[in-house]
């Protein structure tokens, strides 16, 4: 959709250079409510995903934008794109020769462009879930009546059973998608993870030397439970008082997590920058000792695999993360040999964990791993998956 008429939170510019030469873009008209919301709240900026920018508790403008948000606006605020969207897919369509049709999302809205395209033209559709459907953390924060909700499912039904591939980025999203009342086969669902661009990471690594710099890239808000990490990095404080300590957060945090790490008493030696553009994110976690992330706290816990979890991966930096054990992400990151997950209670096991990581670096103040196993999440690897299910599908008819 053309980013003059369309809303969004953020904006980087700089992801436009990794367009490929020749490749053609099609930008459409949309038609959405965020700027109503804007008006209406008086706030500058629309809602992240799941609410992150959310400060402090609903106003009542706050209450009725999520009501009319999931009732009103099915499956999400950005399905006014899609009548935009299908007109010129069907203009290109008529008019040029197509093999495939392929939607990512979210937006899920996008999903139900495939799903006309698909009834109309009988091209091979792969839909590509890159998040749950009904099963998002956030959503029961959009007071769906029991109607908005049956809608809702009948959507996402329809598209697990209708594409004739579906994507999804973790073995647990797969299990998930399964097990809804879908008439699906195992092996139409493919999982191929979010990954890495190894171009971005020709970066020189470049760790303090007088800091033990620990860095959380990304959104956080207070589902991502990091309170045992706080508590430990506050020991080590304690116990270690000849190491220089300091946490730092790139990107948005609520005022909710800000709260937490001053009730830690660690305030002073957090830093807070605020959204950056990409290149420059990536500069920060090269920049670091030892990467920090977790995993939202929420009933779908295991399907979440973050995507910045393979930019971390990438940097070739020890990774402390917050999650559930035995889940996708644990196994990334020990088949990977990235670091170590620990559960969201596991404080002896992490004190145990940074007071070794703690010594090693009063040894050595570059903690940076070898060059680890993460080829097979790079962007060229997991791209040729994808070429492999759609040149299969198309030889299938």
């Amino acid at each position: 959709m053309d980013e003059k008429q369309a809303s969004y939170p953020l904006l980087d510019p700089t992801f436009e250079k990794e367009v490929p030469e020749g490749l053609k873009v099609y930008r459409t008209a949309t038609t959405e409510p965020f700027e109503y919301y804007k008006k209406l709240s008086g706030k500058k900026e629309i809602p992240f995903s799941g609410f992150a920018n959310q400060k402090g508790k609903d106003t009542l403008v706050d209450k009725v934008f999520k009501f009319v948000r999931g009732n009103l606006f099915i499956p999400d605020a950005r399905v006014g794109w899609n009548k935009h969207a299908l007109r010129k897919a069907e203009e290109l369509l008529q008019h040029g020769s197509f093999k495939a049709i392929l939607t990512t999302s979210p937006p899920h809205s996008t999903q139900l462009i495939g799903l006309k395209l698909k009834k109309k033209y009988n091209l091979p559709w792969i839909a590509d879930l890159r998040d749950p459907w009904t099963n998002i953390h956030y959503y029961d924060q959009l007071h769906h009546t029991a109607l908005a909700k049956r809608l809702d499912e009948k959507y996402e039904q329809e598209v697990l059973e209708e594409a004739d591939a579906i994507i999804v980025t973790s073995e647990d999203t797969k299990r998930l998608f399964l097990n809804k009342p879908v008439s699906i086969s195992e092996n139409k669902i493919h999982v191929i993870p979010n990954g890495y661009d190894a171009e971005d990471f020709r970066v020189t690594s470049n760790p303090p030397q007088d800091t033990l710099l620990i860095t959380y890239v990304g959104t956080i808000t207070e589902s991502y439970n990091i309170d045992v990490f706080l508590k430990v990095l506050a020991h080590m404080l304690s116990v270690h008082s000849g190491i220089n300590y300091k946490l730092r957060f790139v990107g948005q945090v609520s005022d909710g997590v800000k709260k937490r790490i001053e009730k830690a008493g660690i305030l002073g030696i957090t830093e807070f920058v605020p959204y950056v553009p990409h290149e420059e994110a990536i500069r920060y976690l090269m920049e670091s000792t030892l990467l920090l992330l977790a995993i939202a706290d929420v009933d779908t816990l295991y399907s979440n695999v973050p995507g910045k979890l393979f930019e971390y991966l990438a940097a070739n930096k020890p990774i402390v993360c917050l999650g559930p054990v035995h889940s996708d992400t644990d196994r990334i990151i020990d088949e990977c040999g990235a670091g170590r997950l620990f559960h969201y209670t596991a404080y002896d096991l992490m004190v145990d964990h940074m007071t070794q990581v703690s010594n090693a670096w009063k040894i050595n103040p570059n903690q940076d791993l070898p060059s680890i196993n993460h080829a097979r999440y790079s962007r060229q690897a997991l791209t040729e998956e994808l070429a492999q299910i759609i040149k299969q599908l198309m030889e299938g008819r």
